[in-house]
């Protein structure tokens, strides 16, 4: 599962870069109903054309697209928050020992355990 979704995370980071791929691939996938129907030379007798004025249209359509994204990128400005903390100062407490022997816990043997909780496996 988790290489399912590494590799779909990682073709959407890539994607941009290969969007041209993808305009030329769709030509290439299209290109005989492109000719017969868009192309500005299809009613010419000898088409030697075939569809590929609509492929440079495509491609400097796609690329004036990513220059606009790129250059409203550039005017954007980043604003940047810096919050002033005050300064802290720790003192060192100095450590108290008790003469005195609290741990009582420690000293006896337990008297008895709880055969509820503590039992040989079955």
């Amino acid at each position: 599962m988790k290489r399912v979704i590494i590799i779909a995370l990682s073709i959407l980071i890539l994607s941009p870069s290969f969007g041209s791929l993808f305009v030329y691939a769709s030509f290439k996938i299209n290109q005989k109903e492109i000719a017969k129907t868009i192309c500005v030379q299809r009613k010419l007798a000898f088409n030697s054309c075939n569809g590929r004025c609509e492929l440079q249209k495509s491609i400097k359509k796609y690329s004036d697209n990513e220059r606009k994204m790129q250059d409203s990128l550039k005017d954007k400005l980043e604003l940047i928050y810096v919050q002033s903390t005050p300064e802290i100062s720790f003192d060192i407490v100095p450590v108290t020992e008790s003469k005195e022997n609290t741990s009582t816990l420690f000293e006896k043997k337990p008297i008895s355990a709880s055969n509820l909780t503590f039992h040989p496996p079955v």
